[in-house]
């Protein structure tokens, strides 16, 4: 996909997200809200046990309107937060053989609610509302046929069988399929799908396994619609899935997606909250050199890497009673994505009941003050009409680090071509200001090109020579920013 493709979709998806996930809506957990499940069928835990339970069709009707409303919205667009993650389940209008889909003796509950009627219901529409807002939408296949791990926000109570079940997996990839058909169907075009999650959280009884099905997944769906970014899960083995991307041949873009908490281990709960926090703040320390080293290899190969679940949660045991303890994490890990990451999804965006979490809901965070009032790039004035300054500053730049870059390489004899570099340089400095004036408002924060790498690739046909070019196209990029913050922002 090049710029001209499709403009307005590209800015949405290679733009850096800063993002929450809307946890349980669309997926129920109820330590976010407790009040669908209040007629759930023992155990009551999961989509399924509501959908058993009784007055299953109003109880889920109402929740999906209530739960994520305009006022919502308004209030993550203020917050400088550009983007959303939706889990969503998997049961769509399709029949699965007529058998073995465990709601199918339900499946009359969602004849009228978003489960059943995908196409004009209310995923749909949130998507839809979304865009109104400048936002945009990462849908991610949270509860998928068979269950692809053992908890309950998969979607049901039952074991998981995605992986032993050879009929879950290829369902799930009918119903990527099936959803990624309804989206490029829409019209208008739905612009602000950043990109298609395969798998939340994947528990592969082996990681060939998941990688086969993952690389079927993305043949498949690159199919309907080769531009679409699809994101996957890393397992938490980020290094092995990396990998995997860097090998596997893809037109669109590919991003891999990490989750980090630190509250559930017996070290977790055993280390304190400023060890915690030290962590992730010292460059040496194991975290950070993974993601400079992850973020590095991802984007060479033209991919990204993103978080695309986090929080302020820590154990008791790691508190020290402070607010600092919370304000710290919390500040320490948008630091450390703000420099390795295309982008990250705090996770969640609210939690029902009177008692405040600072950890896990993003609005209690923000009220408490353990998370900025705002995140992102904010200009102060227009940058318009400063073209020849701004043409002026890159070219100066620009013949600087080539001087550099031709200084450093004469040092090891071989065959370069060095104009590339500066042509990379050239364009990847004028597409940064492309992004930050894609939107004039000023109370909005200010676009940025997140996944660099991938960009490049799709700013030139001519191969030779290509690392030159894209490292020339990253100092752009980083020397534009830098100007921009510079002359514009507060």
């Amino acid at each position: 996909m090049t710029v001209q493709d499709n403009f307005e979709s590209s800015i949405y998806r290679f733009r850096k997200q800063r993002g929450v996930n809307l946890g349980s809506w669309f997926v129920l957990e109820r330590w976010i809200t407790d009040a669908p499940f209040r007629y759930a069928a023992p155990p009551a835990q999961s989509d399924l046990d509501v959908a058993r339970g009784q007055n299953a069709r109003s109880v889920l009707e109402a929740h999906y309107d209530s739960w994520i409303s305009q006022s919502d919205w308004t209030w993550i667009s203020d917050r400088g937060l550009n983007t959303v993650r939706i889990p969503a389940n998997w049961i769509l209008p399709f029949v699965w053989g007529g058998q073995i889909c465990p709601f199918w003796d339900r499946i009359r509950i969602f004849s009228r609610c978003f489960f059943w009627r995908l196409g004009s219901a209310r995923l749909i529409k949130a998507i839809e509302t979304a865009q109104e807002f400048g936002l945009g939408v990462l849908l991610d296949l949270h509860a998928a046929p068979g269950k692809q791990n053992s908890d309950a926000h998969a979607g049901t109570s039952n074991p998981p069988k995605f992986f032993s079940d050879r009929r879950s997996r290829m369902h799930t990839i009918h119903v990527l399929r099936t959803l990624v058909a309804c989206l490029h169907a829409h019209t208008p075009p739905l612009v602000n799908v950043v990109g298609i999650e395969l798998l939340n959280e994947p528990q592969p009884s082996s990681d060939a396994e998941l990688k086969n099905w993952y690389t079927t997944a993305i043949k498949d769906i690159s199919v309907l619609d080769p531009t679409l970014p699809i994101y996957l899960g890393d397992c938490w083995k980020t290094d092995q899935y990396a990998e995997y991307i860097k090998s596997t041949p893809h037109s669109s873009l590919l991003v891999l997606d990490h989750h980090l908490y630190r509250c559930f281990s017996s070290s977790d709960i055993s280390t304190p909250a400023s060890a915690h926090t030290r962590a992730l703040t010292d460059e040496n320390a194991a975290i950070p050199r993974m993601f400079a080293r992850i973020a590095e290899m991802l984007d060479s190969a033209g991919a990204g890497l993103v978080v695309g679940e986090w929080s302020g949660a820590l154990n008791p045991g790691s508190l020290t009673g402070s607010p600092d303890d919370t304000k710290n994490y919390v500040a320490a890990q948008l630091q450390l994505y703000e420099a390795h990451c295309s982008g990250n999804f705090f996770w969640t965006y609210k939690k029902a009941g009177r008692h405040r979490d600072q950890g896990w809901c993003l609005r209690d965070a923000v009220d408490g003050g353990v998370f900025p009032p705002r995140v992102g790039l904010f200009a102060s004035r227009s940058s318009d009409g400063d073209h020849e300054r701004q043409t002026r500053t890159r070219d100066n730049l620009k013949n600087k680090a080539l001087g550099e870059h031709t200084a450093y390489w004469s040092k090891y004899p071989g065959k370069y071509r060095h104009e590339r570099f500066a042509e990379g340089f050239a364009i990847g400095w004028d597409d940064a200001y492309t992004f930050f004036t894609a939107s004039s408002r000023l109370d909005r924060p200010v676009l940025e090109l997140g996944f660099v790498g991938a960009w490049a690739k799709t700013r030139t046909n001519d191969q030779s020579s290509f690392w030159e070019f894209q490292h020339g196209f990253r100092q752009g990029v980083k020397a534009a920013r830098n100007d921009f913050h510079e002359n514009y922002c507060w």
